[in-house]
Formats: structure tokens, C-alpha cells, sequence
């Protein structure tokens, strides 16, 4: 699960996208308001966790911006402001749950996980994604077709959770290089047929179908295999 994390304390930015990935979520992290809703808009998040109050536009106004836009994403408001008429204020920003400082990691874990299954599409597993016979175990990070194990790189793991989680779609290079590598600039388009090369290496085995279909001149759509 993908989550974002707009806090310009970047002390506690970096603890919590250590809480997380400890957690084994993907983790990015903005440190002012312009850049986290551009990420919010253009990404494909699970859930946000937004400070209140950031550099630029704050997180209220965030919340309100995603919501316009239509983004699925679910929004956590984080904030030092305990009063109810602040909670109010936020949650009718638009945002899903509010989160007052300071907190406890457990507790901010334990509602990531509450959104994840809220805004979860209907009956979607939370601890494993599948393609068929390709199944991404989420809570134990391995991977497998049919029976045999995948022993897949960090890129490669994300390269191929978005293509399940996709399957059916054509998604243009674009599109899966901004999930897999984050926005990185210094990254070209041509990275994402390379590690195409490299999954598709290790997904298909002797007699096994390839899954991964080249759209040409657009990109790569994942076609669940049956063996």
C-alpha cells in the first residue's frame, strides 16, 4: 500500500516514514503544502497523512483541493489543534480522520490500517494482491507464481503491485514511472522497459505464459495468467 506524508517537521516526517516502512508501506514524503497536494493530484496514493499547518498552502486546504478533484485517496489530518470546533473544521475540510499531536505510532498504524480497509475497493484482501496464479503477499512481502517463490528487488516488487493492481488497464510508461520511482527527475522513461525485462525474467518460468503485454507506443498492461 502506497502512503504519502505531508509534514514539514522533518524530524518527525522521517520517523514516521520509518514507522511505515517498518510497516512495509511505501512511504513519500513532501515538506510543504504546493508539493504534497501536487503528489496528492498526480500520484496514486492509498491514504495521506497531512500537518495542518505547512509552508505554502496548509492542510485544510489540501483536504478540500483532493476532494474537488475527486482523488480516492483517504485523508489523514494530523495537528496540534485538540478543540472540537478544530476537529470539526477538518473533518469538513474533507478529510477522513484527524489525529491530534502529539500521538502515538501504534495508534497512527493502527488507523492507517482502519483506512486502508475503509476505502479498500469491495472484496479486496488487505493482506495479499493476486493476477491469477501471481500473488503479492502484503503483510509477509513475498512473492509467488503458483507455487514457486519470486525473489524480486525493491523496484521490481513495486513494478509488479502496481501492474496487479492495474490488471486489465494499459498503463503508459508515464504513468508507471511516477508511481514506481516516486517523481525522481534525474530518472528516464526508458528505466521502466528495462525492469519490464527484469520482472518478466523472473516471472516466467519454463512453459509459462507471459503475463505482461507491450501496448506499442503506449506501454504495458498485466493480463492475470491462469498457470
Amino acid at each position: 500500500m502506497r502512503v504519502l506524508v505531508i509534514e514539514d517537521d522533518q524530524r518527525l516526517a522521517r520517523l514516521i516514514a520509518r514507522v511505515l516502512g517498518e510497516a512495509h508501506y511505501q512511504v513519500d514524503v513532501a515538506h510543504d503544502g504546493d508539493t504534497g497536494l501536487d503528489l496528492v493530484l498526480r500520484g496514486n496514493y492509498d491514504v495521506a497523512i497531512i500537518d495542518w499547518m505547512l509552508p505554502g498552502r496548509d492542510g485544510p486546504s489540501i483536504c478540500r483541493a483532493a476532494r474537488q478533484a475527486r482523488r480516492p485517496t483517504a485523508l489523514l489530518l494530523l495537528t496540534a489543534r485538540g478543540q472540537i470546533e478544530d476537529r470539526v473544521a477538518g473533518l469538513d475540510s474533507g478529510a477522513d480522520d484527524y489525529l491530534v499531536k502529539p500521538f502515538a505510532f501504534e495508534e497512527l498504524l493502527a488507523r492507517v490500517r482502519a483506512l486502508s480497509r475503509r476505502f479498500a475497493p469491495p472484496g479486496a484482501d488487505s493482506q495479499e494482491v493476486r493476477a491469477g496464479a501471481i500473488v503479492l503477499d502484503l503483510r509477509g512481502h513475498t512473492a509467488r507464481r503458483n507455487t514457486r517463490v519470486l525473489d524480486l528487488t525493491p523496484t521490481e516488487w513495486n513494478l509488479l503491485e502496481y501492474l496487479i493492481r492495474h490488471q486489465g488497464q494499459t498503463l503508459t510508461r508515464q504513468q508507471i514511472l511516477d508511481y514506481v520511482w516516486s517523481y525522481e527527475h534525474d530518472v528516464q522513461p526508458q528505466m521502466v522497459d528495462v525492469y519490464i525485462s527484469y520482472l518478466r525474467r523472473k516471472l516466467n518460468g519454463p512453459g509459462e505464459r507471459d503475463p505482461i503485454a507491450t501496448v506499442r507506443g503506449v506501454g504495458y498492461r498485466l493480463e492475470a495468467p491462469d498457470v
